[in-house]
């Protein structure tokens, strides 16, 4: 049995998913696939080739012992296993795939989903669960679990796939599209990320400003704040976070311009792409996650023809991606000769079983 699961692309609303403010997500077509069977006393082992590796657990008592920061293959298993599923077996199997790896791409995620669907079938009494429940297994067993500071965005986008809107505040609401969206350029810049870091960094000063509002108007909201009001304020906010919240509001702003073009039933395509140009300010002035070298990818999309292009996911290093719908390939090169590598991508489908 096979699962295969896509990495995704934060369109918009990169690094607001945690504060309650909704993204825009799309899934990629980069996938990493689970092949297991059950089968022998009850151990998971795992071939890993990609990375020259092989997992080994026992799993004859839950709950399991997590074996190290962020195991997901054990708290995985831990999270069915609350859900009523039990492993009686051995699994073993090989895990692949061609998502670039810590770069942005959410391919911790995309193993993770993967991994939940196959469990879901290999168990005592297999259990088919839909792409939202697997979704939110995945968040469970990779941010709860290990009391990380990411949002949802990661595990819908690659269950579902497609183009989805999130919302995660006051309660989840998704919605997905199939917009005539051309192809991506992602560039993978070979710089490692510190992605707990990262977000711990941006998120805690972005929490720390909001709660200093929130003590100074109780009916502060940054879902409602019109940006032009945010002097009353300022007097509250350091100078870095100032500039940060008002980053997240004309992030906030560009994300409801992007879903009205999305929601058309044709996609005004360079609009959209300056929309990306945009978001992608924000990222590099006011939450300053962008990198010298992320920027001159950027900047050789953009001289070669591309719409719009940005830094994805956490920042610090990783991925960007260029909106391509035209000359796709002449971007890809430009991207390779500023210093990365260029996969050429399109919106694709969201978890698979066969």
């Amino acid at each position: 049995m096979t699962t295969s699961t896509p990495g995704r692309i934060c369109l918009f609303g990169e690094h607001q998913d945690y504060l309650g403010l909704p993204v825009i997500a799309a899934a990629i077509s980069r996938r990493i696939g689970v092949t297991a069977h059950r089968g022998g006393p009850p151990q998971v082992r795992l071939q890993l080739p990609d990375l020259h590796r092989e997992v080994t657990f026992d799993i004859s008592a839950f709950p399991l012992t997590y074996l190290h920061d962020r195991d997901y293959f054990s708290s995985a298993l831990n999270v069915l296993y609350r859900e009523g599923l039990r492993f009686s077996e051995g699994i073993s199997g090989e895990v692949s795939g061609n998502i670039p790896i810590n770069a942005g791409t959410s391919s911790s995620s995309a193993l993770l989903i993967s991994w939940l669907a196959i469990l879901s079938q290999l168990a005592d009494e297999p259990r088919t669960f839909s792409p939202i429940q697997l979704a939110e297994f995945g968040y469970i067993a990779e941010v709860l679990e290990f009391g990380d500071p990411g949002g949802r965005m990661d595990h819908y986008s690659t269950a579902l796939g497609g183009v989805i809107y999130l919302e995660s505040v006051p309660q989840i609401k998704v919605d997905t599209f199939t917009p005539t969206l051309g192809t991506f350029v992602l560039g993978d810049s070979g710089e490692p990320k510190d992605t707990i870091g990262l977000l711990k960094h941006v998120k805690y000063g972005m929490l720390a400003a909001m709660d200093k509002m929130r003590a100074y108007d109780p009916t502060f909201s940054l879902e409602t704040l019109p940006i032009h009001e945010l002097d009353r304020y300022v007097h509250l906010l350091t100078y870095d976070e100032k500039i940060l919240v008002r980053g997240n509001l004309l992030d906030r702003n560009i994300l409801r311009q992007a879903l009205m073009i999305l929601r058309q039933p044709a996609i005004d395509h360079h609009t959209f792409g300056r929309l990306l140009t945009m978001h992608q300010e924000n990222l590099r002035d006011a939450k300053r996650i962008s990198t010298p070298k992320i920027e001159r990818m950027i900047d050789a999309a953009l001289d070669a023809g591309a719409y719009g292009a940005k830094i994805n996911g956490s920042g610090g290093g990783g991925c960007m991606f260029a909106y391509a719908p035209e000359n796709a390939g002449h971007i890809a090169e430009a991207i390779e000769r500023a210093g990365g590598r260029a996969y050429l991508i399109e919106v694709d489908m969201g978890t698979r079983i066969s």
